[in-house]
């Protein structure tokens, strides 16, 4: 029954918990940092500053909540990459002191790889069997997950992910930041009929994604006409975008399904606390006879448990940090086959 420590700042959220066994969660503190809303975006050394001045108390924090004896902690799990450098160095530079100071292991996690393992945080009776759609602001991309370390790619983005398209969009709508979340509750009020965008295609037998093309879409309607912009129009624009961005995940999710022979499909990152992104994979999955796991949307976004988790299958692995463990801002996934 281990006891790990999960520590994760690859980009502007601080965050820290206590997972027992892989599955139970005793804690998990996530600080989000305000200061980049000014400039409608995450600043990369501002993000750095910030997780620097809060990443001790935030761990503090972790630990305390989970009202467990530090020398019980069996490992201590830290995102190393992929994402913003400075952000990484700052989490695994203080995840490495906490680890020498107690004598016990560091486990570096791949960010992705904790992605996938907040699935089996809420679903820990489920096998670990299952096509991936992670979809976030950094990433998108379609995993066949064959178990524990074992992942091979089924496709990716061949520019922007999905959730930096929500984002540049709502920041072309004048709508506050972080913008995925403001994409979602005003597109819900609009007819997504009313404006459509096209979804590139790539091919049938793909399972890459492409969705500059709906970013450059809507600014072109947008330069074309300005009033669509306006408080009555701006639903039906945005239901209508990501109508496209969501139409385009779940034709590819479908076609992993179909190509893997899977009959389980979860999806993870950020962008997967997105309402319609979740009932499109959750009506796509019933017409398919497949199974649909999403983790409930804290554990959507960046967390401690999800790092953790990931750790305490690395300790069982004996993936254990290198003494010159270092911070990779495009760390690869490792993949079979």
């Amino acid at each position: 029954m281990a006891l790990i420590l999960g520590v994760e700042s690859s980009c502007d959220e601080t965050a820290a918990a206590m997972v027992r066994d892989g599955t139970a969660i005793l804690s998990n503190v996530v600080l989000s940092q305000q200061v980049h809303a000014l400039y409608g975006g995450v600043v990369p050394e501002l993000a750095s500053r910030e997780h620097i001045r809060t990443v001790i108390p935030v761990m503090r924090r972790a630990i305390e909540d989970a009202a467990v004896e530090r020398r019980d902690i069996e490992g201590v799990a830290v995102t190393v990459g992929p994402g913003l450098v400075g952000a990484l160095v700052v989490g695994l530079s203080a995840a490495r002191s906490f680890a020498w100071c107690l004598d016990i292991p560091l486990l570096p996690i791949h960010h992705i790889e904790g992605h996938l393992f907040a699935v089996k945080l809420a679903y820990p009776d489920e096998p670990f069997r299952f096509v991936a759609l992670v979809v976030s602001g950094g990433h998108t991309e379609l995993l066949d997950v064959e178990g524990e370390g074992r992942y091979r790619r089924l496709g990716q983005t061949r520019d922007d992910a999905a959730g930096e398209v929500f984002d540049k969009v709502a920041k072309m709508t004048d709508l506050p930041y972080p913008g995925g979340p403001e994409v979602d509750r005003v597109a819900a009020r609009g007819d997504p009929r009313r404006h459509t965008f096209p979804k590139a295609r790539l091919g049938k037998e793909t399972c890459d994604f492409s969705f500059s093309g709906v970013k450059t879409a809507v600014r072109y309607r947008l330069r074309d006409d300005p009033s669509l912009a306006s408080p009555g129009n701006l639903p039906d624009l945005l239901a209508g975008f990501q109508e496209s961005v969501v139409g385009a995940l779940v034709e590819n999710s479908r076609r992993a399904l179909r190509r893997t022979g899977r009959d389980t499909i979860a999806v993870c990152g950020g962008v997967a606390a997105n309402s319609r992104l979740r009932a499109a994979l959750a009506s796509m999955a019933a017409e398919e006879g497949a199974r649909f796991l999403v983790p409930p949307r804290r554990l959507c976004t960046d967390n401690g448990a999800m790092i953790a988790s990931a750790g305490e299958y690395a300790l069982r692995a004996g993936r254990i940090a290198p003494p010159d463990q270092g911070a990779s801002a495009h760390l690869p996934l490792p993949f079979i086959g």
